[in-house]
């Protein structure tokens, strides 16, 4: 019995919580029957992917590469921005179902590359284009072709031309079952140096504004911690408290997930810092959009970096319920080793040795080590989107 045998077996027979924190934020909430409280069943014009990033969701949560407790209540996820992008990157862009000359389709490049069955141990990639995200030029040029032409792809667009891209690796590792490791390697692959903002973000669904005197949830600045690792303490009423503490983070950001009524709709905001004050601090330089003491329902850590041609920049984070005695350091970087070699020697024992099919031609078998499930679903660089 490996490792990973004996955490499955002790969340089977003892009720140990170690799927409580996994994989479960969604890829794409906007546009879905979920958010959709319109008259006439059309989900993605009532919540389009321009209201995603200042809309406050109902019924679940979107991120980039994220996790969340398995009833949705606290998310944690990337956002990035290469100095160029019109919009902080938050979540996956992808056509609608009208848009698409083959119906919705997801237009990015990212790969889902490991998970345990508990979620023990957790790996995945996005690549992030260095020049500004084609949005329009998706859009449009996928709207001139039809049923019998080829989808456009992001990559028929050009942005990934010359590796001038960001890979952005992110692996979560559990040092118990409410302990994860969270490090996050950022590589230039392309020819010249590039900015980078790296911005790993904690929030809370809100669940507080759709009844009146909802409890409300609520994440502040830790003021024990280490100015060396900065960190956050997130309060909820039934998920208890969790802490998060950020390497090196040069400065962290607060805001309300609550929605931006004033740019969406001319009405008046609820607060003084809403769902999209991030980007707006960010992408628009606008400072009065963030609280940067605190508190909030949403935070994030700010890193700001430039990457040299071949370069990687690691950024570590910790989310715990229990603060251990050393948060980062040698232990941190032996957890996650320790969760690699757990995965390694799992699969071992559940995927045969042998041929396998490669991704150059399905009818041509060549012998090679086993292929690791992926952390939802076969890697693909496209979703259900």
């Amino acid at each position: 019995m490996t490792t990973e045998n004996a955490r499955l077996e002790a969340a089977y027979a003892s009720g140990e919580r170690w799927r409580r924190w996994g994989p479960y934020l969604s890829e794409r909430q906007w546009g879905t029957v979920r958010e959709d409280y319109g008259h006439d069943g059309n989900a993605w014009d009532y919540f389009p992917h321009d209201h995603a990033r200042s809309r406050a969701y109902r019924w679940g949560e979107d991120g980039l590469l994220g996790i969340s407790d398995d009833t949705q209540l606290l998310c944690f996820g990337l956002a990035l921005w290469n100095g160029q992008d019109a919009i902080l990157k938050e979540r996956l862009f992808g056509l609608t179902n009208q848009q698409g000359n083959h119906g919705e389709d997801c237009k990015e490049q990212y790969h889902y590359l490991d998970s345990t069955p508990t979620h023990s141990y957790m790996r995945a990639l996005y690549r992030y284009p260095q020049a500004a995200f084609p949005y329009t030029d998706l859009v449009t040029t996928n709207a001139e072709r039809g049923y019998h032409d080829p989808e456009y792809e992001l990559i028929d667009t050009g942005v990934f031309d010359e590796d001038r891209y960001f890979d952005v690796e992110i692996e979560y590792a559990k040092a118990s079952p409410e302990d994860v490791c969270i490090r996050v390697s950022v590589t230039n692959q392309g020819p010249d140096p590039a900015p980078l903002r790296v911005l790993p973000t904690l929030w809370f669904r809100n669940t507080w504004s759709w009844s009146e005197g909802a409890p409300r949830p609520t994440i502040e600045p830790l003021t024990d911690a280490s100015p060396k690792a900065p960190g956050v303490r997130a309060s909820h009423p039934s998920l208890g408290t969790m802490e998060l503490f950020a390497e090196d983070a040069q400065r962290l950001l607060f805001v309300d997930n609550e929605t931006n009524h004033r740019r969406l709709f001319e009405g008046e905001n609820g607060s003084d810092a809403v769902k999209d004050g991030i980007h707006d601090f960010v992408v628009e330089g606008r400072s009065q959009a963030v609280r940067t003491g605190g508190p909030g329902t949403k935070v994030a850590a700010d890193f700001e970096v430039t990457l040299g041609p071949g370069a990687t920049q690691v950024f570590r984070l910790r989310l715990t319920r229990e603060r251990p005695p050393e948060i980062f350091g040698p232990t941190f970087e032996s957890i996650i080793a320790d969760r690699v070699r757990d995965a390694d020697a799992f699969y071992e024992g559940v995927i045969p040795r042998g041929p396998r099919v490669t991704s150059k031609s399905a009818a041509t078998l060549v012998p090679g080590p086993p292929v690791r499930t992926a952390w939802l679903r076969p890697s693909t660089t496209k979703s259900w989107m």
